[in-house]
């Protein structure tokens, strides 16, 4: 399920960077973000069920987001409390890049893979944008865009894929 989840996560990624370089309006680049978000809360709710509650959380992390930038961009809502939503989001993800990249966790299952850690930091550093952006009034230009679609081709479309092909 994480190969599925990943893919459309790349494509959002690079959606939203794109967007945003050719100035899309909201409304129109709302839509692959309801439907990537929608898509992650529903494997993450399988997830749930099926007592994975790692993958559920980490998973729903996403969902969230992307719920929460397709409500913005539909009903132009303030940045702010999604600039702190992102912050909790980005301090998670380093925490995880840490377990999964280094310590592994017999508990969980999980190896330790520096390749899970460059990817945690990555989006770690993406979420982290947001604070910077919008608390502490940043602007970070063309960065942010520029590095959704790195992002969304390095972190998840590309290891997405490999997981869909069993190469990963």
């Amino acid at each position: 399920m994480l190969g599925v989840c990943l893919l459309f996560v790349g494509i959002v990624l690079i959606s939203n960077g794109v967007s945003t370089l050719y100035h899309v309006d909201g409304k129109s680049a709302a839509v692959m973000n309801l439907l990537t978000g929608g898509l992650s809360i529903l494997i993450n709710a399988v997830n749930l069920i099926q007592g994975n509650y790692y993958a559920a959380g980490t998973g729903l992390l996403f969902g969230f987001t992307y719920l929460y930038v397709a409500f913005m961009d539909l009903f132009d809502l303030n940045p702010i409390p999604y600039a702190w939503f992102s912050t909790f989001v980005a301090v998670n993800a380093f925490i995880f890049g840490t377990v999964e990249g280094f310590l592994g966790s017999e508990a969980l299952g999980i190896s330790a893979d520096l390749r899970w850690a460059a990817i945690w930091y990555l989006w770690a550093i993406l979420w982290g944008s947001a604070f910077v952006e919008t608390i502490l009034g940043k602007k970070l230009g063309k960065f942010v865009p520029c590095l959704q679609i790195f992002e969304g081709v390095v972190t998840a479309w590309v290891p997405g894929l490999l997981m869909l092909l069993k190469l990963w």
